[in-house]
């Protein structure tokens, strides 16, 4: 039996008025999951505790099997495992994001447009982070580049102190939401005049693209330690994703991380290519999980875009949930799929909620009297309450 979760982040959502009531995921064209939906178990799964912040590093946590009040330790530091920094256990690691903001305020009074400045390439991002480093690192602060808009600090001898997420305060005044840590907020108010004009940002702007003018510090964290994976369920694991964050928590627990080229994180990423790379393990690496990650669902709701958001969801269900099946079937495989998102991340806010996430079981070698298709109003139809979403993945392995 091989063994795959398909997550599709922040894929979950509100009922829209505008839509007629609908959500993106029952918008969305998605023959395949519909129809595995009729023979699938669903139900709702809670993946975010009340004490701890709605983001992609606990849901996905927990989505891996992981109780994040056991294994949560910011969300920077296990984005520090994938790059490779080695976090000595006084450091504290941080999130760098380079962001859009308003250009002709005091920095207090600027405006956050864009949180991931236009889904910036990493080619680009990285020399800007690099004109950040040669003017602001020191032997306190240390800059690191990651991928997209996504980058690291690490600040030595420092402090878990409380941070606000850049898609958090899209559309208003920043002020109120900068680090009361003065060395913090004086490197972003600094990190604005050394971006803001850089020749990269000026080619941007007479293209017509969002500038990356400021760093954002978010997500403060200490040194993370996740039980082994293999240990924990007995299975051999491999991590599909292009974000950090993920292959972080893949480093953390002793998965192997599988690099796909055109893989970005966003609206464009190489759906296809995740899901063989996520075949090609399960039945030529004698791996028996796979995690497929895809962050366009969340990303477009970040964006606001309904368009969008239903795009990425019909793309996850032609060019990897299909892809996936459809090669294990023809392999002979008996294989068993959970689809779901990690939270939702509703168009109308723009950011993640610690609503319920829609789950789906699949089971090759059994039929399920399921539902008509697969969304948040079938998946709280059925009844099926899971409280702890870490326990989702001893149900998909039915221990």
């Amino acid at each position: 039996m091989k063994y795959v979760i398909v997550l599709g982040d922040g894929m979950a959502d509100e009922p829209i008025e505008a839509a007629g009531g609908k959500t993106p995921l029952q918008l969305a064209d998605k023959p395949v999951m519909d129809e595995m939906a009729k023979v699938s178990e669903q139900g709702i799964a809670y993946t975010v505790p009340s004490n701890l912040p709605a983001g992609s590093d606990v849901a996905n946590l927990s989505m891996l099997g992981y109780d994040p009040q056991v294994y949560y330790s910011g969300r920077s530091p296990l984005e520090a495992l994938s790059i490779g920094v080695d976090m000595k256990d006084t450091d504290i690691a941080l999130r760098c994001n380079v962001v859009t903001v308003s250009e002709d305020e005091d920095y207090e009074d600027k405006t956050i447009i864009d949180h991931s400045a236009g889904e910036i390439t990493s080619e680009e991002a990285a020399i800007l982070i690099e004109a950040v480093r040669k003017e602001l690192e020191d032997d306190e602060y240390k800059f690191y580049p990651g991928v997209s808009y996504r980058h690291l600090t690490i600040w030595d001898h420092g402090e878990v102190i409380e941070l606000v997420p850049p898609h958090d305060v899209l559309g208003q005044k920043i002020g109120q939401y900068l680090p009361k840590q003065e060395k913090l907020k004086e490197m972003m108010e600094k990190s604005f005049d050394i971006l803001n004009h850089h020749p990269i940002n000026e080619a941007r702007a007479e293209k017509g693209l969002n500038k990356a003018n400021s760093i954002w510090f978010w997500g403060a964290g200490t040194k993370p330690a996740l039980d082994d994976f293999k240990e924990k369920t007995g299975m051999n694991g491999a991590m599909v994703s292009a974000v950090d964050l993920l292959k972080g928590i893949a480093v953390g627990a002793n998965m192997r991380n599988l690099d796909v080229e055109g893989a970005n994180g966003g609206l464009d990423t190489n759906y296809h290519g995740k899901a063989m790379a996520a075949v090609e393990a399960l039945l030529e690496k004698n791996d028996d999980f796979a995690y497929i990650h895809v962050e366009a669902p969340d990303e477009m709701g970040h964006q606001g875009s309904l368009e969008n958001k239903i795009k990425a969801i019909e793309h996850l269900d032609k060019e990897v949930v299909k892809v996936v099946k459809e090669e294990l079937e023809k392999a002979g495989e008996d294989f068993r799929i959970l689809i779901g998102p990690d939270h939702p991340t509703p168009i109308a806010i723009r950011t993640h909620s610690k609503e319920p996430i829609p789950f789906m079981i699949y089971d090759s070698t059994k039929d399920y009297e399921g539902q008509e298709e697969y969304s948040e109003e079938a998946a709280r139809e059925t009844g099926i309450v899971i409280s702890h979403a870490y326990d989702l993945m001893n149900r998909l392995l039915q221990k």
